[in-house]
């Protein structure tokens, strides 16, 4: 079979051009042909989703089990009534939010859908991608497409067409190349049709961003483990061994650094390594993949195939990965990686346990603090490690002095109270401070708490968020507390009118800004610190030993 390629990279090119590929490609489908498409998560591999036979093609094509249900894909939140039935309202408040975008929902079948795409199942998989050339493509071909990714089951998915050559040419009748794709992992997979909604496979839209529009969702086991022999799959992925190189993964779990030293005590010279940028100068004798900085997720999903992919043209015998924390994209690349290892996961630091505190002037954190350390922990003050920074960090100090010369003396003194009548009546100062503050503070961080004794260890800091801190957390809390018990509180602790106490509170962030933003809340309306204090530290006791339980499990 002569597999077409309808290159359209560039669609600012002749629109008579563009518009008959689109035309050949919706053809293909519309006929039962197998037609590889682009979209911002990973290249499917499409059918015409209403033609039992044509789908069947897809199963043939990628070796792919025929209990692995398959993904429709629409133009938007009008077509679910007409392939599905019951569509709960919830549905079309995830559509309007989300879609375009890669969000799969689950929702029960209409009869026109036929069991080849379902698996037999009586629900479906709905998606809207965000992709121009696709889109053109289903409105086009005027039906849904069924696709799931386009590579050799258990392969690695394909994010460029090049990557859909190397395994389906000569198999399908055309390919679309639609250039790389932006998100890099698989969409996303919530099942509506249970309650509370349970997440199936974590994706390119993070459980963060679905929990803050529509509240809690349940997680599946899948996500964290191997489904049983005989458990049949609702979505696609959740089964089989996916995403799998030739030579066998390891994965790696916990702190960047550890993990890391944990791989250079296991390689051998014909081991191969994906790792953090940071870390790719450990494994000089290895081949190295790098899945790009390890505070940046949507670089390491774009990358995640790609490096997993690549080590099938060398000649290395074991794999070992890194992985990131299982926030926002991370549970996405994590669970792929995992995949990738059949879920042989080793947790480098499945003792310690790092927590980063935040939240606004007056919502309890002193007391919150000294829970922490009454259950052994240790407190990071970030206020005082930037301030013995300003005086012993050379490289810090060089920074401030090359943004900010008229804050130092003739003999190199810094003046704090001239800096800061420099930045805090001029916003970008302030953000040109904070953003030199940001990037040595973080690596300190790490230093003392990788040189820091105990399992235990808080965070507080003020600008945790924006500082990038969380990311060297294995859970944030928002301590939060109603405003006129904060009011009291600090008219009480520093003795100000109730009219100050007012406008320090007003000149910080809302208590919604860190409940949106943190992994968890602990609010404050005891009617002492004393009584506070108890409730965080049973509040603190019940977080650790969850945590530490996730990593046993290799979950974070």
């Amino acid at each position: 079979m002569h597999t077409l390629y309808f290159d359209l990279r560039d669609t600012k090119g002749q629109q008579k051009e563009i518009e008959d590929k689109i035309a050949a490609a919706a053809k293909i489908l519309r006929e039962g042909g197998l037609v590889a498409i682009p979209t911002e998560t990973v290249y499917g591999l499409g059918a015409n989703g209403l033609d039992g036979e044509a789908v069947q093609r897809i199963f043939e094509a990628k070796g792919r089990p025929n209990d692995n249900p398959l993904i429709l894909h629409v133009t938007g939140q009008q077509w679910l009534p007409r392939y599905c039935r019951d569509v709960p309202p919830i549905a079309y408040v995830l559509a309007r939010k989300f879609w375009p975008g890669p969000l799969t929902m689950i929702l029960k079948r209409k009869p026109v859908v036929p069991d080849e795409t379902t698996a037999g199942l009586d629900t479906v998989a709905m998606r809207c991608p965000n992709h121009p050339v696709t889109l053109a493509i289903i409105r086009e071909a005027g039906v849904p497409i069924a696709a799931p990714s386009a590579n050799t089951s258990g392969r690695p998915s394909c994010t460029s067409a090049q990557d859909v050559l190397e395994d389906m040419d000569g198999k399908i009748q055309g390919v679309v190349d639609g250039g790389p794709c932006t998100v890099g992992v698989e969409s996303t997979i919530l099942d509506l049709t249970c309650e509370p909604p349970r997440l199936l496979r974590p994706g390119g839209l993070p459980l963060e961003d679905l929990e803050r529009l529509i509240g809690h969702i349940d997680v599946d086991k899948a996500v964290t483990g191997a489904l049983k022999e005989g458990e049949k799959p609702k979505a696609p992925g959740m089964k089989y061994r996916h995403y799998a190189p030739k030579a066998p993964v390891t994965v790696i779990t916990g702190a960047p650094e550890k993990s890391a030293r944990e791989i250079q005590k296991r390689i051998t010279a014909t081991s191969g390594v994906i790792c953090f940028d940071e870390f790719a100068h450990l494994f000089r004798e290895q081949e190295v993949h790098t899945l790009g900085p390890s505070g940046d997720k949507l670089t390491q999903a774009q990358r995640v195939f790609d490096a997993l992919r690549t080590f099938d043209n060398s000649a290395v015998t074991e794999i070992f990965a890194q992985c990131p924390d299982n926030r926002g994209l991370g549970l996405a690349v994590g669970n792929r990686l995992k995949k990738a290892a059949g879920f042989h996961v080793i947790e480098a630091d499945s003792e310690r346990v790092v927590l980063g505190l935040t939240g606004g002037t007056g919502a309890g954190k002193t007391s919150a603090l000294r829970a922490i350390e009454s259950l052994g922990g240790t407190v990071i003050d970030c206020d005082q490690v930037y301030h013995r920074m300003l005086t012993e960090d050379e490289d810090l100090r060089r920074d401030i002095h090359n943004a900010f010369p008229s804050a130092f003396t003739r003999d190199g003194v810094l003046g704090r109270q001239k800096l800061g009548q420099e930045v805090f009546s001029d916003k970008e100062r302030l953000a040109q401070l904070n953003e030199i503050v940001y990037c040595h503070i973080i690596p300190e961080l790490r230093r003392m708490l990788e040189e820091g004794t105990g399992d235990l260890f808080a965070i507080d800091a003020i600008n945790l968020l924006e500082a990038g801190v969380d990311q060297l957390c294995d859970r944030t809390v928002a301590i939060t507390a109603p405003a006129e018990l904060r009011v009291r509180r600090i008219m009480a602790r520093d003795g100000i009118t109730e009219q100050y106490a007012r406008l320090r509170i007003s000149a910080q962030k809302p208590d919604e800004y860190y409940r949106g933003k943190c992994d968890l809340e602990l609010n404050n309306a005891a009617d002492s610190p004393e009584t506070f204090e108890s409730e965080a530290r049973e509040f603190f006791q019940r977080l650790i030993e969850t945590v530490k339980e996730e990593k046993q499990h290799g979950t974070v």
